[in-house]
């Protein structure tokens, strides 16, 4: 089948700054505004082209291949030349599972593992006569009354994320979903363009703060590290806990492959493989005086 979409991968991603708190109500840049759960998942733009759904990264690569039941369930459902931006997330036992997404899809399959693509924006709609028109340049209210009228029938494959207009409200849902996996809120003013850029436009805060720290080792085998090492903010070097899930030890081996410099044992008979120029890596800062650092991910094209 023909390709009529005016547009194509890739496009270039816009991106929330991180902040503290969300922005207060009598702040000029809380109005008016969106708030939207911020899921845990792979970033990811789908472009249906009629044949074939193409889930593109942060980093421009095609996840379909990783997710092949998925794109065709997108594929199936979704209009030629519509283009979303939104996460691919699991749900395993009533919950978002971020590392299931690491899995092969037999091990999701052997699991029961649902896969879902959760739309938050709408950057090109497909038109009557064939092909489509980039609806980027419209303001957020616009482009997202496209996507609802996109979606009515796109259930369960792709959903829209949940939103509302009252920052108490968004709070609310956050903290009360927390324990199903949702990270935190991003609010986006409702008269913003899609731009690839980060600005004031788009702001995310988290429940738990994290950060992004650079990889200095691995502790355990080369092929499935127990540990990652790390240099935090003040300079401190830490190694994180608890023991990394099967599926962030896969990744983490894939990220260092090539950069293993030489092996140490630590005091506690600890082995520790140096990395060279090591990639970097999201991770969780505990409170308290005993406090963890725990590994969440690391920092590659799913974002």
């Amino acid at each position: 089948m023909a390709d009529h979409s005016v547009l194509r991968p890739p496009v270039e991603v816009m991106r929330p700054t991180p902040v503290r708190e969300l922005p207060a109500d009598d702040d000029p840049r809380a109005r008016p505004v969106q708030y939207s759960l911020k899921m845990d998942g792979f970033r990811a733009v789908a472009f249906a082209q009629g044949g074939r759904t193409v889930l593109q990264s942060r980093s421009h690569r095609n996840l379909a291949s990783d997710f092949p039941s998925l794109a065709a369930d997108l594929t199936r459902v979704l209009p030629p030349g519509l283009v979303l931006d939104g996460e691919i997330c699991a749900w395993s036992h009533g919950r978002m599972a971020f590392t299931e997404l690491l899995s092969t899809e037999a091990r999701r399959r052997a699991a029961g593992t649902t896969l879902v693509y959760v739309a938050f924006d709408c950057l090109a709609v497909p038109l009557p006569e064939g092909g489509s028109r980039d609806i980027r340049s419209l303001p957020l209210a616009a482009r997202w009354q496209h996507l609802l009228d996109q979606l009515q029938d796109a259930a369960p494959y792709a959903q829209q994320v949940m939103t509302t207009e009252d920052r108490a409200e968004a709070l609310h849902m956050a903290t009360s979903l927390t324990s199903v996996g949702v990270e935190g809120i991003v609010a986006k003013r409702l008269d913003s363009p899609y731009r690839p850029d980060r600005g004031s436009a788009w702001v995310k805060w988290r429940h738990a703060e994290t950060t992004d720290v650079r990889v200095l080792g691995i502790v355990g085998p080369a092929a499935r590290p127990h540990a990652v090492v790390v240099e935090l903010d003040d300079g401190t070097r830490t190694i994180t806990s608890p023991r990394l899930a099967p599926p962030q030890a896969r990744l983490v081996a894939e990220a260092v492959t090539g950069r293993l410099g030489g092996a140490t044992r630590t005091t506690d008979g600890l082995v520790v493989h140096a990395v060279v120029e090591g990639p970097l890596a999201e991770v969780q800062r505990g409170t308290g005086r005993h406090a963890t650092t725990r590994f969440v991910r690391i920092r590659s094209e799913y974002g």
